[in-house]
């Protein structure tokens, strides 16, 4: 797709905004009849002219006359038909005025309440594709506000904020609308949602008392009874000028607020209307019947806090107003109130958020899915197994590294303990005790954390390698570069997304350590054996005379295969020093580490180490995808 269509179609005003896919940042509002925020509401004239937008409120000689239906589709059957009127009276604006042309690669996307289930959403956009639109999506209007403002840099968040829990409040003309967002993706509340609550009631409630204040009262109310579009007309207009005062109270505390409207219905006739501190607190906190007695401003605090009662997950970090109403200081004061926790923010153009962050959302999608096919190809190559492949020794060495002094301290010593006491007679007999001793510590949670600092380390070379495929993806698709950087995840405690360094091995890919381990430990014994009783003292010179003329007469290898053996005197095994032993096997380390190095290729296996090059390379290729999911949180 080359231009992707934010189509904002609301209950009292509707907005589209237009984003080309090469060389525009910011989507651009485009004025339908002259406005960029024009009127939802069609008229069917005699001649079979569809009209929308303002002209459909007062033109003579319709025959139909539709307005405020949206707030209906879900409990009224005939508001589909007029949905699909008034979205085939837009598309025809568009493709007369040309931002729209026919057979063009586009798409459009349009928002829905938070509170449409799947059905609801399915049923909407069919209604638009069927009336002759290029294909469409129908997003969350409370997601689609998140994007615009994020997109937008106006709240400086991003990934950061979307691995974080928020909650949209969108207030519209007719409802309110909750979002609540954990980890990127829309949690479904058991209560709230949307609530009755839009700032349709404060115009009401504006141009009733402003009609008070006229001089021909009852001739203005008998032309709003008898025509609804022009009641609707008027509380449009007093929309404005609500919207104009709460976007700077301050100003119009010492200056006027107000706008006349005229009235073409049998006779021409003025309304006047005017906002100040008084009339706007009024808006707020009158009494309404249709609020069951209460005012705007307790029936918000009572949703708010319904919707605070109904969070499963962590109470919400960043609170984002969206909607003309969000302009109202007041507004973000009730949410501070409910949720004293979290940052208040409002968008810059609350009014054509929506219509942006749909636009946004055309061109995220439409970047994720070349994203998702390169990275697929990516994962799919031999890459990731080939560098994997070409470390691995290093993930070996590492892993030697950090358990041969563990293992010689508390698995080693003890058991050369017990042959030394005589509990173990043969030094044969060593072998299985050092098999189980070693597996046993291999599988403890001991070896798995000493385990997790050279893996984690190694990880980190891994990535380093890694990032020269993954970032140059990154950047050919607008996608933050640290997104696939493995780096980033490896000490992120409040990201479930890892590699679990502790897992990585498994015992029986160690088997190979085990039995290297075992030959040396017993080597050295074998030579402290040999070498001791020369220092032992008179007594045990015989010993050595004797073990010397059988090293001559047997050679060493058979000689130490005796020793093996061999079931000595409980005395002579007391010539060898037990601190003897242990200096010796602390000396050894380095040594035995060098051995292990020398001789890593032949003393592990070839078939488990391409297995542990496929399971990393699993795992890694499992951590970009999930990574990659983090990305696309924008569209849920």
């Amino acid at each position: 797709m080359e231009r992707f269509y934010g189509f904002d179609l609301g209950d009292a005003e509707s907005a589209i905004a237009r984003l080309e896919k090469e060389d525009q940042v910011v989507p651009e509002m485009i004025a339908v009849q002259g406005v960029k925020s024009f009127i939802t509401a069609y008229a069917t004239l005699a001649s079979g002219e569809l009209l929308i937008g303002e002209k459909a409120c007062y033109v003579a000689d319709a025959i139909k006359r539709k307005i405020r239906f949206k707030s209906k589709f879900l409990t009224d059957a005939s508001s589909t038909q007029d949905v699909k009127s008034f979205a085939a009276g837009v598309l025809g604006e568009l493709y007369g005025s040309g931002d729209l042309v026919k057979n063009s690669e586009s798409c459009f996307y349009v928002g829905c309440p938070a509170g449409w289930d799947k059905n609801a959403r399915e049923k909407y956009r069919e209604i638009i594709e069927h009336t002759g639109y290029p294909p469409a999506k129908i997003i969350s209007e409370s997601r689609a506000a998140l994007v615009s403002a994020c997109q937008s840099k106006h709240l400086q968040v991003g990934l950061d904020i979307l691995s974080k829990p928020v909650l949209v409040v969108d207030i519209g003309s007719f409802t309110t609308d909750f979002a609540y967002i954990m980890n990127g993706k829309e949690v479904e509340m058991q209560t709230a949602g949307e609530v009755a609550l839009g700032g349709g009631l404060m115009d009401e409630i504006l141009l009733d008392e402003s009609v008070k204040d006229a001089w021909n009262p009852q001739k203005i109310q008998a032309v709003f009874d008898e025509s609804d579009a022009w009641r609707s007309y008027c509380e449009f207009a007093a929309r404005r000028l609500k919207e104009k005062y709460f976007s700077d109270e301050e100003y119009w505390k010492t200056n006027e607020c107000r706008e006349t409207v005229q009235i073409h219905y049998r006779r021409p006739m003025k309304v006047k209307l005017s906002i100040d501190a008084a009339r706007a607190d009024k808006l707020v906190n009158k009494k309404l019947d249709k609020l069951g007695g209460r005012s705007f401003k307790e029936v918000f605090i009572s949703s708010l806090k319904d919707v605070k009662e109904n969070i499963a997950g962590d109470p919400p970090q960043l609170v984002f107003l969206t909607g003309g109403v969000s302009k109202l200081a007041a507004v973000r004061d009730w949410c501070i109130e409910v949720f004293p926790e979290a940052v208040v923010i409002t968008g810059a153009e609350p009014e054509f958020s929506v219509a942006k962050g749909l636009a946004y959302c055309g061109r995220i999608d439409e970047d994720m899915r070349e994203f998702r096919q390169e990275l697929n190809e990516f994962t799919s190559s031999s890459t990731i197994d080939d560098i994997v492949a070409g470390k691995i020794v290093d993930l070996y060495k590492g892993a030697v590294d950090c358990l041969v002094d563990p293992i010689l301290r508390k698995v080693a010593a003890p058991v050369f303990d017990r042959w030394r006491s005589g509990e173990i007679r043969r030094l044969s007999d060593t072998d299985g005790e050092l098999q189980r001793g070693i597996d046993s510590f291999i599988r403890s949670e001991e070896a798995r954390t000493l385990l997790a600092g050279p893996i984690t380390a190694w990880l980190k070379q891994v990535s380093e390698a890694l990032e020269e495929y993954t970032v140059p993806i990154c950047v050919k698709h607008h996608v933050p570069y640290s997104a696939l950087s493995l780096r980033s995840y490896l000490t992120a405690s409040d990201v479930d997304i890892k590699i679990d360094a502790k897992n990585l091995f498994a015992v029986e890919e160690m088997t190979w350590l085990i039995d290297s381990l075992i030959t040396v430990i017993v080597g050295i014994v074998i030579a402290a054996i040999d070498v001791v009783p020369i220092l032992a003292g008179p007594g045990a010179v015989i010993v050595s005379v004797l073990a010397t003329a059988v090293g001559l007469i047997l050679g060493k290898e058979k000689m130490e295969g005796a020793l093996l053996q061999a079931d000595l005197p409980n005395p002579a095994r007391k010539l060898i020093p037990k601190g003897m032993l242990n200096s010796r096997m602390e000396a050894m380390s380095a040594k035995i580490k060098e051995e292990f190095y020398k001789t890593l290729e032949d003393s592990k296996s070839a078939e488990i180490t391409t297995r542990m090059v496929g399971d990393i390379s699993d795992q890694i290729e499992q951590c970009l995808i999930k990574m990659a999911e983090v990305v696309e949180i924008p569209l849920g």
